[in-house]
């Protein structure tokens, strides 16, 4: 299945396509939030999608994060080895993670500004992954799968100064200012998407920026999903942004954002989300 969040900010409608056309979702859930995840609620979508109601949308109205507000943003660090090169970084041994606030999540169509004071905005395209139920102490990456509801682009905007020269030695700063983590523009379920060979492509201004594909993962989705079982508790909902590849502006290849600019990424088959920064 594929879902979808329209409408004003705070007030969005959760919807799911069904022969092309997005249906009402709201006779079963009043949102995507992790109460529906928790619930049981993929497969009660499932089971009532054939009855759902037309939704009569306006052209042009806003599309939301195809979630709502997650409990957590987990993220991974330099999981391509071309990106951890261009960083400076040999490619990890272990997964490196670090943690977004949940008021960074946007739509994929959001405007977004340039935090005060920046001088090193940057983009990444990333797979994200959203977590269909709780995931503790998995005893293995095959099991990991069946915790995993569905997957979404994501953008993870990130201030590299903030992150690098005045961090005191942790990512978040440059990770956590608002607006930085649009997502969608829908959400796709696990049972419709092969995770392992996803093309990712990002564009600046209508330039070509980014080009990978998640084959080139060092940590594949099972093993990460996995991995962060055995250090938090992963909860419905949550989402997992599982890294960008090589292409981003601190390579040094190319200019950071500046207000103007536009952004787009896309994962393969999850949608392409375009920002104006602001």
């Amino acid at each position: 299945m594929k879902l979808a969040r329209l409408g004003p900010l705070g007030a969005e409608v959760p919807v799911v396509e069904r022969d092309g056309r997005w249906v009402d979702a709201r006779p079963v859930t009043a949102d995507f939030g992790p109460t529906f995840f928790a619930d049981n609620g993929l497969q009660r979508l499932a089971a009532a999608l054939s009855d759902l109601p037309d939704v009569d949308r306006p052209a042009g109205e806003r599309v939301g994060a195809p979630i709502a507000r997650p409990g957590a943003v987990v993220c991974i660090g330099m999981n391509y080895a071309a990106h951890a090169a261009e960083s400076g970084a040999a490619p990890p041994a272990q997964p490196v993670v670090f943690l977004k606030v949940p008021n960074t999540v946007g739509g994929p169509f959001d405007e977004v500004a340039i935090p005060r004071g920046s001088n090193k905005t940057d983009w990444e395209v990333e797979l994200g992954v959203v977590v269909g139920r709780t995931a503790s102490y998995l005893s293995s990456p095959q099991e990991a799968l069946a915790h995993v509801a569905g997957y979404v682009t994501v953008n993870d905007l990130s201030e590299r100064a903030f992150q690098l020269e005045v961090s005191g030695g942790q990512w978040s700063k440059g990770k956590c200012c608002a607006g930085f983590t649009p997502v969608g523009p829908w959400f796709v379920t696990a049972d419709c998407v092969d995770a392992a060979g996803l093309t990712l492509r990002s564009w600046v201004n209508g330039e070509p920026r980014q080009e990978s594909s998640t084959a080139d993962m060092i940590f594949d989705v099972a093993t990460l999903v996995h991995d962060l079982s055995q250090y938090l508790v992963l909860e419905p909902g949550d989402l997992i942004l599982t890294g960008t590849p090589q292409g981003v502006a601190l390579s040094g290849r190319f200019p950071y954002l500046r207000a103007g600019d536009h952004v787009e990424v896309e994962v393969e088959g999850l949608g392409r989300s375009r920002q104006h920064f602001v």
